[in-house]
């Protein structure tokens, strides 16, 4: 059993949480994913690793409430326990020897972003933080990424806080202005990871992406997040989760993506309705 020892609502579908799990933290590292199962009858789900404490012995997920299991995962309290926590699994992101770097956050893609500027930034490196989202009211993790970068550039899709506008309006401005980075490393929706490799491609700019948004069951025996890059196929849990941004197949892993929406939603229903059942009880 995985203890919750801290949670955190970061806004009204995200949440996060700090749970005991010493022997993951010893060897975790940015980029890499757990496995989780809440309880015995539960589905397996990846998270990635949002951060990790190897002297507290925890490691912190971060999650968004779109799915029954983790609408199930943010009804548990600070006390209260995971039945089952694998890894770290995944390959660890390749930080060293990177001295200049636009790290690029879209949405709840910003905990996955804020570890590697995190540890971009401990190593010396000059970091600029991108995190974009839709408004302010989304908004999480603003002090931590602040903290973890050399500048942090906020924005949001209607103006509502930091600068108007998309993630790459915001990369290509500090490019046009001479900013140069060794690497791009973009992290959200597979759309924005998109249009970020579209627009280093053609400044020449190396460019990873993280495919965590495919996985399913983490071990590459699914094959549901499966992807093709450069022409091979690659599964995104075990040969992943970056890859080379310039040669990932967007359209085909866009397209998989949203092949079960219908089974999801299905899902969903099912458990909101038990829970009105419990509470009319």
């Amino acid at each position: 059993m995985y203890k919750i020892v801290k949670k955190r609502v970061l806004n009204p579908q995200v949440k996060l949480m700090e749970i005991v799990a010493p022997m993951i933290a010893a060897k975790a590292e940015p980029g890499q994913f757990v496995i989780l199962r809440i309880d015995e009858r539960g589905e397996r789900i990846p998270l990635t690793l949002a951060d990790y404490d190897r002297a507290k012995g925890t490691i912190t997920i971060i999650f968004q409430e779109v799915g029954a299991t983790t609408m199930r995962l943010g009804e548990l309290e600070e006390g209260e326990s995971i039945l089952d926590v694998v890894g770290p699994l995944g390959k660890a992101s390749e930080l060293e020897g990177i001295q200049r770097a636009a790290v690029i956050g879209g949405g709840l893609g910003c905990a996955i972003a804020y570890p590697q500027a995190k540890k971009l930034h401990a190593l010396g490196a000059q970091v600029d933080l991108i995190a974009g989202f839709r408004t302010k009211d989304l908004i999480i993790l603003e002090d931590e990424m602040r903290a973890a970068s050399t500048t942090l550039h906020l924005c949001t899709d209607d103006g509502s806080y930091g600068e108007k506008g998309f993630v790459t309006n915001v990369l290509e401005s500090l490019i046009l202005a001479g900013k140069q980075f060794d690497v791009v490393i973009a992290i959200g929706p597979l759309p924005m990871m998109k249009f970020v490799s579209l627009l280093t491609k053609k400044y020449g700019i190396k460019t990873i992406v993280s495919m965590n948004p495919i996985m399913i069951d983490g071990t590459g025996m699914c094959g549901g997040c499966r992807l093709t890059v450069g022409g091979e196929t690659k599964f995104a849990c075990v040969d992943g989760p970056d890859f080379d941004g310039h040669l990932v197949d967007f359209d085909e892993a866009i397209h998989r993506l949203g092949m079960y929406k219908a089974q999801e939603a299905e899902a969903v229903k099912k458990h909101q309705c038990r829970m009105e059942g419990m509470r009319n009880a």
